[in-house]
């Protein structure tokens, strides 16, 4: 809370009440994009849907492809971002950041969550849905994050297809 509160870590908007001993409890955006190619080919764009979540909630199909996002904010420009699910969640069958859970140095935005389920689970919009901590880095150079994937707040889809385009 104080390193929150000294503008050190950014969290937008900021609840006490989801602050946790090592974490603080972040929660579910409203849009959930559904990747609706088949099959999914790296070396071209990924076709979505995008669902907006009702006060009913959204069903989570098991073997689909989910990007959702944070509702927080989250970032900071001197403690590296760490974004995992919350045991609690994963205890109801669905795998949430198990690829992409560490964020880069200064990069302050909504996150982009990849998530799949084992079994149909319905989740609701601000949801507390996982957890973010901040970890201090070390090296000779805290190199700020000025990549492809900082400007957006929504859910946003993989470009490695546009890496894969330049091997050929």
């Amino acid at each position: 809370m104080k390193e929150v509160r000294s503008g050190k870590i950014h969290i937008h908007p900021f609840d006490e009440t989801l602050v946790n001993p090592n974490s603080y409890n972040y929660r579910l955006g409203p849009i959930i994009y559904e990747v609706t190619s088949k099959p999914i080919d790296s070396k071209r764009p990924v076709e979505m849907v995008m669902h907006t979540i009702s006060s009913q909630g959204f069903l989570l199909k098991p073997g689909r492809l989910y990007l959702g996002h944070t509702y927080e904010s989250l970032g900071s420009a001197k403690y590296v971002t760490s974004l995992i699910g919350r045991s609690s969640i994963g205890r109801l069958g669905l795998f949430l950041q198990i690829t992409a859970d560490l964020g880069h140095l200064g990069a302050k935005h909504c996150w982009t969550l990849e998530f799949e389920v084992v079994q149909p689970l319905r989740v609701y919009s601000m949801m507390r849905i996982g957890q973010v901590s901040f970890w201090v880095p070390r090296g000779a150079k805290n190199i700020k994050y000025d990549g492809k994937y900082a400007k957006y707040s929504d859910p946003y889809k993989s470009e490695i297809f546009l890496e894969l385009q330049n091997t050929e």
